[in-house]
């Protein structure tokens, strides 16, 4: 805000009168008079109580960090780390970080050295207004007395001209004032309120973390559902499916039409058992679990139907948030190559370099894949950037196509 404040200020004053700084900065220097006047009216109480006073700039740093939001938006954000579950080791962890002290400081000034700015800027263009609206206190017939030295407005046309002469000029300069001083306030406000580069960094850290936690939650809950249809649903088809071989057998001589039934309620029951494995597999092949990604891979290459050359062995078994990203961009790869690219040739390779495993995908197909056209190529995107990895796709009519993973990795 501040910025634009001084640049606007900077072209035309009339233009920059008409403008919205100006009356975003009135509202702003108003509104921190009125939070000066509740800030005083909780902070006497507090009195009775002093250690409370060490953390009264906190609720007040909030509502500042807030209001700048309105001069312009984004709001700053919270520089206070997340704090435990309990009202002590709220307390606890307040007191110790800097931003407290910062906002505290901040609240000092508020309540001293900027309420009487503030207030100093209302009471001046009060003054002003009741400038410009002199000529119709005198109008009206009010009982209005001003006079500068021994000359005194008396008439309707003398007011008019005080409100030209001196009140249009006043008002402006206070305007300007205004300006200057909302823009110089919020900047002092953002100095000591938005978060340093220290707490920035932790915050980053932190929203990484969350992230690896989201992550991890999520490999564990689609494994939980593998995992129950693996050992659950899928047994219980598969025995189904041998009583009905059973029953098919035992029915064929004694009851022609009831063995054709049996029979056609087993290949239901097989139809149903080979789609319920194929779902597993999407959720999360069993040989990635047991193998790793190098063996998966290769599974994927044998049942493909055009000859895919696989060259990939990682050093041992990579994070599971690692492998099963990687394997579905390979998997999706493999099945836009052949649906859809008219692929006759496919080669997979890539390995850790640096702590990062890199896959490379080409096929020699007609190319032209465009990932904003469908959501099967943006999801892969999307659940690459969620482990902090990249997703790359060159595509020219014509092909080759080439898709290239990059991922974050620390192999076992």
């Amino acid at each position: 805000m501040a910025t634009s404040v001084w640049r606007a200020m900077t072209g035309n004053p009339v233009r920059f009168v008409l403008s919205r700084w100006p009356w975003r900065s009135l509202a702003y220097v108003v509104g921190s008079v009125a939070v000066i006047s509740i800030a005083w009216l909780a902070f006497l109480p507090l009195l009775l109580f002093p250690p409370l006073l060490l953390l009264v700039g906190v609720p007040i740093g909030a509502l500042e960090r807030t209001r700048l939001g309105f001069l312009e938006p984004p709001a700053v954000p919270d520089p206070h780390a997340p704090a435990p579950p309990g009202a002590w080791a709220w307390v606890r962890l307040r007191v110790t970080e800097a931003a407290t002290w910062r906002e505290l400081g901040y609240c000092a000034c508020l309540l001293s050295v900027l309420a009487l700015l503030d207030l100093a800027a209302v009471l001046v263009l009060f003054l002003c207004l009741l400038l410009l609206a002199l000529p119709l206190w005198v109008g009206l017939g009010l009982n209005v007395h001003f006079a500068v030295g021994t000359w005194a407005v008396e008439t309707v046309g003398q007011a008019c001209a005080v409100a030209g002469l001196a009140g249009v000029p006043a008002t402006v300069v206070t305007l300007y004032g205004i300006s200057v001083l909302g823009g110089a306030q919020a900047a002092f406000a953002k100095w000591l309120l938005a978060p340093t580069g220290t707490e920035m960094n932790r915050q980053v850290e932190e929203l990484a973390r969350s992230r690896s936690r989201l992550v991890d939650s999520f490999e564990a809950e689609r494994r939980r559902i593998e995992r129950d249809l693996h050992d659950g649903a899928q047994q219980h088809l598969v025995l189904l499916t041998m009583k009905l071989g059973l029953a098919e057998r035992q029915l064929a001589d004694a009851d022609g039409r009831a063995g054709e039934l049996v029979g056609e309620a087993h290949e239901q029951a097989r139809l149903a058992l080979t789609t319920l494995r194929d779902q597993i597999r999407g959720i999360h092949p069993q040989i990635l679990t047991d193998f790793g990604l190098g063996e998966a891979v290769r599974e994927l290459a044998e049942r493909c139907p055009i000859p895919v050359e696989v060259d990939l062995d990682p050093p041992g078994r990579l994070p599971p948030e690692i492998e099963s990203p990687a394997y579905f961009v390979v998997s999706e790869a493999l099945t836009n190559a052949v649906r859809h690219a008219a692929a006759t040739r496919i080669r997979i390779s890539g390995g850790l370099a640096k702590q990062r495993l890199v896959l490379t995908i080409v096929d020699d197909g007609r190319g032209g894949a465009e990932p904003s056209r469908g959501t099967g190529l943006r999801g892969l995107a999307d659940r690459v950037a969620v482990v902090a990895g990249t997703l790359e796709i060159s595509s020219p009519r014509g092909g080759p196509t080439t898709v290239r993973i990059d991922l974050p990795c620390r192999y076992e």
